[in-house]
């Protein structure tokens, strides 16, 4: 099996060490891991934008970096879901594009879903309580908890997998699914209430008594944790792989 590592372009420049902490975690499992060099945005900001053209354009190209591989694994739900989800606005009838499709994952998916496993690749003790927070696009379009909206019975993809961390203490914050506020463009477009959302969300994590906020999507871990360093508070963000490598780093 050969994968190939999706890493979004802003995890590229700002968050490197859980791309690696991607790789490491796939490699741990015997898998071939491939960084395609020629990869670059989904055409996502485009997308939000309105430039049909450019996100055609970007998904075109995603499609013809990727299209051969077994697989394609990103840390980033936001990304996987635009990829998955929304392509189909622009390139619907790409057969390249329905070929691949189904093999797009998100990295928790992947390891659920694919490889199915029930350990990690080696033993991590993490003693600390982290607060689960739920991305809109992992929540809504790529199933990875159940939505509260729907009353439908709760699951976390986030918990389960987690439960193979030894000494973690899983905590939900009120409201558990409640945004975040970044939104991508929407935190640019509209600065006010992205932050004001942000600051609640946060409230809402650190109530919880949790030493970390724990998600799958760097971009809502960068939103929370920019507030997090302007207000000067002690919660931290740590994406989700970071603890399954053993990578978390408490200090």
């Amino acid at each position: 099996m050969n994968v190939a590592l999706f890493i979004p372009c802003f995890v590229n420049e700002l968050y490197p060490h859980v791309a690696m902490a991607t790789a490491e975690l796939l490699e741990g499992y015997g898998i071939d891991v491939v960084y395609p060099l020629e990869q670059s945005c989904c055409g996502q900001p485009l997308s939000n934008n309105g430039d049909s053209q450019g996100a055609c354009d970007a998904a075109r190209r995603f499609t013809r970096v990727f299209k051969d591989y077994d697989y394609i694994v990103s840390p980033s739900g936001s990304c996987t879901s635009h990829v998955k989800h929304h392509y189909p606005w622009y390139i619907a009838d790409d057969a390249d594009y329905q070929a691949m499709q189904p093999r797009v994952y998100e990295i928790v998916e992947f390891l659920q879903d694919v490889l199915k496993v029930d350990r990690l690749p080696k033993p991590v003790y993490f003693p600390h309580p982290v607060s689960i927070h739920q991305s809109c696009h992992g929540l809504r379009e790529l199933g990875h908890a159940a939505p509260s909206e729907l009353m439908i019975p709760y699951h976390s993809r986030l918990e389960r997998i987690l439960q193979l961390v030894d000494g973690v203490d899983v905590r939900l914050p009120e409201r558990r699914d409640e945004c975040c506020g970044f939104g991508g463009t929407f935190s640019v477009d509209e600065p006010e209430v992205s932050v004001a959302m942000g600051e609640d969300r946060v409230a809402q994590h650190e109530a919880t008594g949790a030493e970390f906020i724990v998600g799958a999507d760097p971009s809502c871990l960068m939103h929370m944790g920019g507030i997090i360093r302007h207000k000067c508070r002690p919660i931290r963000p740590l994406h989700i792989v970071e603890i399954l490598t053993g990578r978390g780093g408490a200090a």
